[in-house]
């Protein structure tokens, strides 16, 4: 990346700054995490730390099972800071609001991203943070989804961490889909495909989440 004036952010969340950036000719995007003014400096300094090691090792780790996620380029770990893959494509959120996709594009699109998060879960490892603004289908909805932003993730989760996953995406496509209950049921399947050995058990501790937090 060559040096020069920043460029201006792309995006900004909860955690980090987006920029697009140029990586040796690729497209790429430079992910730094925001210092926050609340916590001790010493303290801020090691989560942010933290978690942009933990992304990285995520990212790699999930690509060894075969799950596309943007390829990490370089991370800084002064500056807080990872250079990645720029992924373009609709999202699974997009996906869902689109009223003109074919209704058998989107379920199969659906399963494969179940069949993705299965993969991901028999692997060892957790998302975190999956929303379905998280998923991307860089060849469109009859492609293969990526994963992305796992820097929530764990690489020895717990039953209920993967029961989280599954909860939040099965609130996704309730939320965002009329027709939800056949959607979900076509995530099952993949994610059963993907998981043959732990679905039942992460299948039921979501259910089990689920059922907190209504009478919470």
């Amino acid at each position: 990346m060559p040096d020069g004036p920043e460029p201006p952010p792309t995006a900004r969340g909860a955690e980090a700054t987006l920029r697009r950036v140029d990586w040796w000719g690729f497209p790429a995007l430079a992910k730094e995490r925001d210092p926050k003014g609340y916590r001790p400096k010493a303290l801020d300094d090691r989560l942010r730390r933290e978690r942009t090691r933990t992304e990285a090792r995520l990212l790699v780790d999930a690509r060894r099972l075969g799950i596309r996620t943007p390829i990490l380029y370089d991370i800084d770990l002064v500056r807080h800071r990872l250079i990645l893959e720029e992924l373009t494509g609709p999202t699974l959120k997009g996906l869902l609001e689109d009223a003109n996709l074919a209704p058998e594009s989107l379920t199969r699109a659906v399963r494969s991203f179940g069949a993705t998060l299965g993969r991901l879960h028999a692997g060892g490892i957790s998302h975190g943070d999956l929303t379905s603004s998280n998923v991307l289908f860089p060849e469109g909805p009859t492609g293969a989804p990526a994963l992305i932003d796992l820097s929530m993730g764990s690489r020895s989760p717990g039953l209920e961490e993967l029961g989280i996953d599954l909860h939040l995406a099965e609130g996704d496509l309730k939320a965002l889909h009329p027709k939800a209950d056949a959607l979900i049921r076509a995530f099952h399947e993949g994610y059963e495909e993907g998981n043959p050995t732990g679905s039942k058990d992460v299948r039921q501790r979501a259910k089990a989440i689920r059922s907190r937090m209504r009478y919470a």
